[in-house]
């Protein structure tokens, strides 16, 4: 498991392309039959990503955590992005499809990930927070995930928001996790920008094709840089920076939230016109 810290907006203005890249770039999530977790120190999250093929894949126990088993002080959220997977929590059975997720809480002990088919096999995007309380284990399918439609053609940001952990969906510590589908012919995400020191915040990009980039923008509101991000990469954005940014096509995105407050609404807006 890779270990990261945080990093603060003055240390981050003196950041070269690839020292931004090394802090906050999150690649090669989904490897063949292997679990891949990053530790990032703001708000302690873990980032994984995991592609069963040919094998069950198990969520193993980390050293770094210094615990019995993986979730013993942990929660976490797994949404699939690609074909129909399975996650066995404890022997109960989560047969997901594309876009459907699932949480688990503290004190589930054995998980394990794999695919119905090798032939279309599943990608799992996965999010885990510290966790002082154990919430029960919840699976949503896609199309409960109170869709909210937002946005409009003619400013490119027409899109669609689903919510499955949050104050009024699956109930968690502090996890709060969703994702976003822009429509054919939009490409801006997040808008209007927005920060929330409250909070940490992971977006995990797909269904980018591979000619295809984000250019996703991060860094104070009035000091901000730029991160390309290909399919299936994930950026961490910390409490201080701004999140948004255009693609050269529509996509979708995963975004996964940490910290002091769970409410999905809260946070503070910045004017376009106000962006540097």
């Amino acid at each position: 498991m890779e270990i990261r810290f945080q990093n603060s907006p003055k240390e981050v203005k003196g950041m070269s392309t690839a020292e931004l890249r090394e802090n906050f770039l999150v690649q090669e999530l989904m490897q063949e039959d292997k679990l891949h977790l990053v530790y990032s120190h703001y708000d302690r999250v873990i980032i994984g990503g995991v592609k069963p093929v040919h094998q069950k894949v198990p969520l193993h126990n980390e050293a770094e955590l210094r615990a019995e088993y993986f979730l013993q002080r942990r929660e976490l959220g797994i949404i699939n992005v690609g074909g129909a997977g399975i996650v066995e929590a404890d022997g109960i059975v989560y047969e997901l499809n594309k876009l459907d997720a699932v949480y688990l809480g503290k004190g589930t002990v054995d998980v394990k990930f794999s695919s119905a088919s090798s032939d279309a096999p599943a990608d799992f995007f996965l999010m885990s927070t510290p966790a002082h309380h154990g919430y029960p284990n919840t699976m949503m399918k896609k199309e409960n995930a109170s869709p909210v439609h937002l946005g409009e053609t003619a400013t490119a940001n027409k899109r669609t928001i689903y919510k499955y952990i949050h104050e009024q969906g699956i109930q968690s510590c502090q996890l709060v996790m969703g994702l976003t589908v822009l429509a054919e012919g939009s490409v801006w995400n997040s808008v209007p920008p927005h920060t929330h020191t409250r909070r940490m915040e992971v977006y995990f990009y797909f269904d980018l094709p591979e000619q295809h980039r984000v250019f996703h923008l991060m860094g104070e509101p009035q000091e901000t840089r730029h991160v390309v991000m290909a399919n299936h990469e994930a950026v961490i954005s910390a409490p201080w920076s701004v999140h948004c940014g255009p693609g050269t096509t529509n996509y979708g995105f995963i975004w996964a939230m940490a910290g002091e407050n769970y409410t999905f609404t809260d946070m503070d807006p910045v004017a376009i016109a106000d962006m540097r």
